[in-house]
């Protein structure tokens, strides 16, 4: 058999259901789009005869405009929908998609949840033959409101359907682009080419057939190996524990006590987990052996095994090992800023912002609203890199500069009002007045990171790389491409670091016409974002981070009480920058890290002090005294930065803190303008008044002041119980404590820190017991336990690392160095010829777990 590639069976998924997207317009919601941008899809759903590729949540009539003047001699008849969450979810944009295309007979909707996963969904309200329900569902609505639209028509004299502000009217009427009727195909032309056609459909009696369908393989490859969740999928925005002392959010699994879950308290985001990997399986052909290691990763094998059944087992399938790892196992790693080039370039780079904001799952009238999760709103994937950069004009007329107006041009005909009127003048954008708008226009046009970029997959090659080497075979290939185009490079064969300035001045060179523009996009979109995440302040915040957490981990060593004074010195010494927002706007710092930074930090230095100085569950790893101080200085903090500090532990006190802001804000103005005002005349003038007027204020603000540190203080509190949590996680599960310690042999080298993956993929291969570690047997192996067994023919656990093909998924998220990580334990193993897939829930920095666990 062949080896195993997320991109190439991802891809093939989708040449399976050609026949339903030939002749199409197809929709993806914003979860399917970050999963297909990955894997380059969009150029092979052309291939396959899609009229035109479109988004779910923006719908419009503007979605056949690429139609026009295709080759297609009829007008659309089906559409295809591609959603990542629940059938609920999606169902007022499909009702949408629909509204817009009149001539659309037939639906097809591809669903990444399954039957059973939508029936289990709490707040679903469909059930068991969740896809037959929702076929009849929505023919009944759409008719519905196809029948509703006629009658509006018909009362609606003034109307004739036969421009676009007639269209505008019924978009607003509608709501979001719905309208309904035979003639939504807005433009006249079309519309008459096409007006027996329109005849033969409204004289059917048949309105529109609809198709359900399960489509398993919505997920985003970071690589061939390497593959998370779409951001905004359902599976990845579904809460992964309930509200209890163990939880550190809904974004995180609980911490693992060895206690058996309720079957009634399994959070949403644990089934459609199980789901997912049981059906990702199916779909590759695999035949799994599952281990878990963690509370969460327990519950999740044991509903992948009450999902297996012999029919699947017996089918002539390839063996391989699956890994559930809960994250709370080790939360060192992803908070940590390691050498790791993309974890750098994820961390620095703004990202997409969320286009399902307005997805709301659809509660089940049927369930009491207090089973109801909280849904995790998880940054995008969608990495944004400015391509304004590249067109910056050095000369007025050179080819950069024609390049720019011609983008400009195109944008300025695409944004017209009058879309049917003639463009007969266009701005010239060479003259340096629209230099502004040029520059906000072009900011605009932003790419994405792609895993497959035309067979090249530039991503999995720097997966391997630290931040130096990274750099380098960016310019290496900058290098190549310049030698392909037939143009010289100053950089070529210099030797020593690669700076900014060098790889900015490759880029230009690239960039000067528009073939050499388009054939290098994908090398020239990575060296703009490597460009930016070499620029300050990221640069030295990245390594004020790495200096920081290489003092914590060699004073973690030593005493809790140096290692108390550190933290104390890194949270006196913050500033009052927010960390996310100088990330992104990339605004002039007054220091390196921030309140929020040094909180992460504080993360760090519990979690190390419980790995070296273990102690009870109920206090914390330092002593009284340590610790009081630094509660002192973190209240301190709080309030000295009311306005900066937006963060959980702080929800309800909102109003209170941003009076304070403003309070300071006042005083800090009437300072700086009362000075120079100043005279001796006007001190003896207010010497009598000083007691009548400013006594009472002064009392009643110094009583609220005390009144808001008391809450604070309060919440600070919380704030270290939940930093107790994290350094006590090993002593909550005996047996999970001591496999934990039994790993640390593998630490290979002393001055590097190795993360857990690392160490346990190690230990299987091998074939080293590891405690708390659990298989569940499959069905045959039940089978064998319960009845041949009783003859002596009973089959011996298997062990995970006995298999050529190995799945580790990690419940809660990875990051890039681990995938680094344990592609360098299977070159280190003795089994280098193991085919190894590491996947997640979502891919994190460690911005990402500072606001799973403290965000606002």
């Amino acid at each position: 058999m062949g080896s195993v590639d997320l991109i190439a069976a991802c891809l093939d998924s989708i040449r399976q259901i050609g026949d339903e997207i030939a002749d199409t317009i197809v929709y993806v919601d914003a979860g399917t789009l970050e999963a297909f941008q990955f894997i380059g899809a969009f150029p092979l759903l052309v291939e396959l005869g899609a009229r035109a590729v479109c988004s779910l949540e923006n719908t419009s009539p503007l979605d056949a405009v690429p139609d026009w003047h295709s080759k297609f001699s009829h007008p659309v008849r089906k559409i295809v929908v591609l959603t990542s969450r629940l059938l609920s979810d999606a169902h007022r944009y499909i009702l949408r998609c629909l509204g817009n295309h009149g001539t659309v007979s037939h639906c097809t909707v591809l669903t990444a949840i399954s039957e059973i996963g939508h029936s289990a969904y709490i707040d679903s309200p469909l059930g068991p033959d969740a896809f037959r329900e929702y076929e009849t569902l929505l023919v009944q609505d759409h008719e519905e409101l196809f029948k509703k639209c006629e009658k509006s028509i018909k009362h609606k004299d003034s109307y004739t359907g036969s421009d676009f502000t007639s269209d505008a009217d019924k978009y607003s009427e509608w709501g979001s682009g719905v309208h309904y009727g035979s003639n939504s195909e807005s433009s006249p032309t079309k519309r008459n080419l096409f007006d027996g056609d329109l005849g033969q459909l409204e004289a059917s009696g048949k309105r529109l057939s609809v198709t359900v369908s399960h489509f398993p393989m919505i997920f985003s490859p970071i690589s061939s190996r390497a593959f998370v969740l779409p951001s905004e999928g359902i599976i990845a925005d579904s809460s992964l524990s309930n509200q209890h002392e163990d939880s550190l959010g809904p974004g995180l699994p609980s911490i693992s006590t060895g206690k058996p879950f309720d079957s009634d308290e399994v959070p949403p985001g644990v089934t459609l987990t199980a789901q997912f990997l049981y059906h990702l399986a199916n779909k590759m052909d695999l035949k799994l052996d599952i281990f878990s290691l963690g509370d969460t990763s327990k519950v999740i094998g044991k509903l992948m095994m009450d999902m297996s059944s012999l029919y699947d087992v017996g089918r002539n399938k390839r063996s391989a090992g699956l890994l559930i790892v809960d994250r709370t196992v080790d939360l060192l790693t992803p908070c940590i800023h390691g050498d790791s080039f993309l974890d750098r370039m994820l961390s620095s780079l703004p990202r997409k912002e969320r286009m399902s904001s307005s997805f709301s799952v659809a509660e089940n009238p049927q369930t009491p609203g207090k089973h109801s999760h909280t849904a995790i709103k998880r940054v995008p994937l969608d990495i944004k890199v400015p391509f304004e950069t590249v067109f910056k004009k050095e000369e007025p007329k050179s080819r950069t500069s024609m390049l720019s107006e011609g983008i400009m041009s195109f944008m300025s005909g695409w944004n017209s009002a009058e879309v049917d009127s003639e463009v007969t003048w266009l701005p010239d954008y060479s003259n340096k007045a629209h230099d502004d708008r040029l520059d906000s226009e072009l900011g605009t046009l932003s790419g994405s990171l792609l895993s497959n970029y035309a067979g090249v997959r530039y991503l999995e090659a720097l997966l391997d790389r630290g931040s130096k080497d990274g750099l380098m075979l960016i310019k290496k290939w900058l290098i190549e491409a310049l030698q392909h185009e037939k143009l010289s490079s100053a950089s070529k064969g210099r030797q020593g670091a690669t700076s900014v300035s060098e790889i900015h001045s490759m880029v230009q060179m690239l960039s000067r016409d528009q073939l050499s523009l388009l054939r290098n996009r994908g090398v020239i979109q990575l060296a703009l974002a490597a460009e930016m995440t070499l620029l300050e302040p990221q640069s030295s915040r990245w390594d004020a981070f790495t200096s920081a957490e290489r003092i914590l981990s060699v004073t973690s060593a030593e005493t809790t009480q140096s290692l108390a004074s550190e933290l104390r010195d890194f949270i006196n010494t913050s500033t009052s920058v927010d960390s996310h927002k100088q990330a992104t706007t990339m605004e002039p710092s007054q220091g390196l890290l921030s309140f929020q930074d040094v909180l992460l930090l504080t993360i760090i230095g519990y979690i190390l002090a419980g790995e070296n100085f273990p102690t009870s569950i109920a206090g914390g790893p330092f002593s009284w005294e340590d610790e009081r101080s630094l509660k002192d200085v973190v209240v301190d903090s709080i309030l000295e930065r009311p306005s900066s500090v937006k963060l959980r532990f702080l929800d309800g006190l909102d109003n209170e803190l941003e009076a304070k802001a403003r309070s300071k804000d006042v005083q800090r103005n009437n300072k700086d303008s009362t000075e120079p005002a100043s005279s001796t005349d006007d001190f003896d003038d207010e010497w009598g008044n000083w007691d009548d007027n400013d006594n009472a204020d002064d009392k009643e603000e110094a009583y609220g002041d005390m009144q808001l540190k008391l809450e604070v203080r309060d919440r600070v509190d919380q704030l270290f119980k939940l930093f107790h949590k994290l350094s006590s996680m090993r002593l909550r599960n005996q047996a999970l404590g001591e496999g934990l310690v039994a790993l640390s042999r593998f630490e290979t080298d002393s001055y590097s820190r190795k993360g857990l993956l690392y160490k346990l993929l190690l230990a299987l291969l091998s074939r080293y017991d590891v405690p708390g570690l659990e298989y569940h047997s499959s069905a045959v192996g039940r089978l064998f336990k319960s009845g041949l067994g009783r003859f002596g023919l009973g089959q011996s656990k298997p062990g995970f690392g006995d298999q050529s093909v190995l799945i580790i998924f990690v419940v809660g998220g990875i990051n890039t160095l681990e995938v680094r990580e344990v592609m360098k334990a299977i070159s280190e193993s003795s089994r280098p010829d193991v085919e190894l897939i590491l996947g997640g829930t979502t891919l994190l920095t460690p911005d990402d777990m500072f606001e799973l666990m403290l965000g606002s």
